[in-house]
């Protein structure tokens, strides 16, 4: 029988916590599919998400794949650790979500935009885990980097949550909150479907489309 470590479903409290490293770990320097670089600045006119949906192997590519994004990278955010390593992270002693870090131009595509591809990649409903993948690491989250995402980001959220009950789904379990600290992942896991096209790759979206166009700009106090 396959039994899951309960100290995996939980975050832990900083005195819980692997007390990580204070430099940070090595990774890419450039994206694998445009050649960009990886760490800022990005440019004046572009704006940053980041998003929890899983496995980020998978959800990179959804990203990086939408027109108007220039960079996307993969690595921790919403624990206490800082530069946790992907093994730290998978004891589900750090707290961190594996995150998708977007750079986007709201010229070309919108934030509310992005949160569509957030939604619609993943089951939003299934707390600690996607699919058989099962931890902290693996939970739905939005990380909103100012008051205007996070107020586009819960329109969407219920916006998609009437849909979702319409379909036969639960309630949903994602957490939108401020964004702290982003720690890049290692350099194997940026890009890693584009490096490795036959990997790991599970689509758990719930085949539910998202409705945007809520009434709600990300650029609303601009």
């Amino acid at each position: 029988m396959w039994f899951t470590d309960p100290n995996k479903l939980k975050i832990p409290s900083p005195d819980e916590a692997l007390p990580g490293r204070p430099e940070a770990i090595p990774t890419s320097l450039v994206h694998h599919v445009n050649g960009a670089r990886l760490d800022p600045p990005y440019g004046e006119a572009t704006q940053v998400a980041m998003f929890g949906l899983g496995c980020f192997w998978g959800a990179e590519k959804a990203f990086w794949q939408v027109p108007g994004v220039v960079v996307t990278a993969v690595g921790y955010a919403g624990g206490p650790t800082p530069n946790p390593t992907y093994r730290e992270v998978c004891t589900g002693r750090t707290g961190h979500a594996e995150v998708v870090f977007v750079v986007f131009d709201p010229a070309v595509v919108t934030y509310e935009q992005l949160l569509a591809v957030f939604w619609e990649h993943h089951d939003p409903t299934q707390g600690m885990r996607q699919g058989n993948d099962e931890g902290t690491q693996y939970r739905s989250a939005i990380y909103t980097l100012d008051e205007a995402q996070a107020s586009v980001a819960s329109a969407t959220r219920d916006a998609y949550q009437a849909r979702l009950r319409a379909a036969g789904f639960g309630a949903i379990t994602t957490e939108i909150v401020p964004a702290g600290p982003f720690y890049f992942a290692e350099a194997e896991h940026q890009q890693y479907l584009s490096k490795n096209p036959g990997g790991y790759c599970p689509d758990h979206g719930t085949g539910v489309a998202c409705p945007i166009g809520v009434g709600v700009s990300a650029n609303a106090s601009e």
